[in-house]
């Protein structure tokens, strides 16, 4: 079966982003990242930066949070929680995304939600510590958190919230069909790897 859509998983700071986006410009296909954050942000209604720190992040509902994040999000939402409304209308663009033809997906669950596609190849990008907290630095600056504790938290918030709402592990080699270490590999490298499988399954 030709493999038609890419989806992107990553630990923080392994580069899957870039990774993802040179897949994209080599296959000359639609590249879903901030775009994905845009749609789901314009169809539920929530800020999109609101989209983009919660939609991989732990399940919640606090009212203190909800308080602040929405912008025109209908009242009741259905009877749903904050997250879980979020996650329905994730849910929704990703699978019209895909519907739409080739394109690249990083983050968001793709891999889940699209399981069930044959046209689909899942990868996971992962690096040692050492080289995603000097890439973190590199590319987001210092903060008052060490790199390490910056990277720790945000897999965690990940993993929680692709346990929630997927009953899988996050980062199990198990739930995709290829895992990349960029550390070892290189960032460049990984790409052209997953561009040559999906050339090779037309």
């Amino acid at each position: 079966m030709e493999k038609k859509i890419i989806t992107v998983s990553r630990e923080f700071g392994s580069g899957g982003r870039t990774i993802g986006r040179m897949i994209a410009e080599k296959l000359n296909i639609p590249f879903y990242d901030k775009e994905l954050v845009d749609q789901i942000a314009m169809e539920s209604g929530f800020a999109p930066k609101f989209v983009e720190e919660n939609g991989e992040h732990s399940p919640g509902s606090s009212l203190f949070s909800y308080a602040f994040a929405p912008q025109g999000v209908p009242g009741v939402m259905n009877g749903l929680s904050t997250a879980d409304f979020l996650w329905n209308i994730q849910c929704n663009v990703i699978l019209q995304l895909a519907d739409k033809g080739p394109c690249v997906i990083v983050g968001r669950n793709a891999d889940y939600i699209l399981k069930d596609r044959p046209d689909a190849m899942h990868i996971f990008i992962h690096a040692n510590m050492d080289f995603r907290a000097d890439r973190i630095v590199r590319l987001y600056g210092e903060s008052e958190k060490a790199p390490t504790v910056r990277l720790q938290e945000k897999d965690k918030r990940r993993r929680v919230n692709y346990q929630h709402y997927t009953g899988r592990t996050w980062g199990m080699a198990q739930n995709y069909d290829l895992c990349l270490d960029s550390s070892t590999i290189g960032v460049e490298k990984c790409a052209d790897i997953v561009v040559e499988l999906v050339k090779a399954s037309k």
